[in-house]
């Protein structure tokens, strides 16, 4: 995976991350699922990645 994708996704999850808690944290469901949301997104866009760094080698 391109290390600049890598570094994005990995923001972006960390970021989703950090909604979510401060959402729980503050009683703000809309920004929790907001959060989680922005989480899976880059769980399944790093997956892409990776699939397709196997079938290019």
């Amino acid at each position: 995976m391109a290390a600049g994708k890598k570094v994005r996704n990995v923001a972006k999850k960390t970021k989703g991350k950090m909604k979510e808690t401060t959402g729980e944290a503050v009683g703000n469901e809309r920004l929790a699922a907001k959060g989680a949301r922005e989480q899976m997104a880059s769980d399944a866009n790093q997956t892409v990645q990776k699939a397709k760094d196997t079938l290019k080698h």
